[in-house]
């Protein structure tokens, strides 16, 4: 079944838990209207002047598309720092090349749809601040706590002897 989302209809709020400087208003007319994407998420975006659209970050196992529709932003990728402008398409690979942030740098507020795969699961790796974030979960990690995969399995059998006196 289609879905129209009617532009004459959108509400942007103001998404929750955000901090100064990251303040990024999201239309909720997706969701209003029962939207939930499976494998194709999207969202259209306002980012007002002096806001960050989000941590500079990749996605591990996602794509992301911005379509700039209305002002002006500054893109922050590997590549540097370069101004995207309405009607610019920005396509975000996986891994690290693909990592991103925008910042509106203008006096306007800049409008943009954010569309993303999504196979279930997605690791984001924000390279500034050294943390690994997991989707659906919302579990965020320091990449500095990296273990090795056997640590803490040094004791298996008394772990083994614990259980079998336990159930004795």
């Amino acid at each position: 079944m289609a879905t129209i989302l009617k532009s004459d209809q959108r509400e942007f709020k103001e998404e929750p838990n955000k901090i100064d400087n990251f303040k990024v208003f999201t239309d909720a007319s997706r969701i209003r209207n029962g939207i939930n994407p499976k494998n194709l998420n999207f969202d259209l975006r306002q980012l007002n002047p002096g806001q960050y659209s989000a941590p500079y970050h990749f996605h591990r196992f996602a794509e992301e598309l911005f379509m700039i529709i209305s002002g002006s932003a500054t893109l922050r990728s590997p590549k540097g720092l370069e101004v995207v402008n309405g009607g610019d398409l920005i396509f975000f690979e996986m891994g690290e090349t693909g990592a991103h942030q925008l910042y509106n740098h203008t006096s306007e507020v800049c409008t943009y749809l954010d569309i993303r795969t999504f196979i279930g699961h997605d690791i984001c790796e924000y390279p500034d601040s050294n943390k690994l974030f997991i989707a659906p979960t919302y579990e965020i990690f320091n990449k500095d706590s990296k273990v090795n995969y056997f640590e803490g399995e040094e004791n298996i059998r008394d772990k083994w002897k614990q259980i079998e006196n336990e159930e004795g």
